[in-house]
């Protein structure tokens, strides 16, 4: 049995504990939680690594993405496998339109079955009515610093393509 703590990344406490089995795979820990927020599950979502502080890494998917189908996917993800320890954490995105954002970490590791798991065991605060508006920044670039080798292609003719 796992349980695990997740947050919504909004002002207000908005914080769900559940628990889940541990054999589960990601693709189920998506569905308990956002059903645990009160979202259909119909959306797209991913799982990013991350370390202790929150910084975001590799991204575990939904659906696999590979043109090769071998690449990660919440399906292909075990949840002991993927979250071995206590403390380990996660950041969860759910609905890329919307992108609601979550910090999922790990608060306890058993070998105890819970039989009615996924369970919500603790509710705190409630979603949002407005969605919180998310910026993403990037590093401000001058025009000198992108290398501009190629030739103008105005005057190309393109219809032989």
């Amino acid at each position: 049995m796992y349980k695990i703590r997740v947050i919504l990344d909004v002002k207000e406490d908005v914080i769900r504990t559940i628990l889940v089995n541990n054999t589960i795979n990601l693709e189920e820990l998506h569905t308990a939680i956002s059903t645990s927020f009160g979202f259909n599950g119909q959306e797209m979502a991913s799982f990013y690594r991350t370390d202790n502080e929150w910084n975001q890494g590799e991204e575990i998917p939904l659906f696999n993405m590979s043109e090769f189908g071998d690449s990660l996917s919440m399906t292909t993800c075990l949840l002991e496998e993927t979250l071995p320890r206590k403390h380990q954490k996660l950041i969860y995105v759910y609905d890329f339109l919307h992108l609601w954002s979550f910090y999922v970490e790990v608060l306890q590791i058993s070998t105890e079955v819970v039989v009615d798991a996924p369970k919500t065991i603790l509710t705190v605060g409630e979603i949002p009515e407005e969605i919180p508006e998310k910026e993403f920044k990037s590093e401000n670039l001058e025009k000198e610093d992108f290398d501009d080798d190629f030739e103008s292609y105005d005057d190309f003719d393109f219809s032989n393509y």
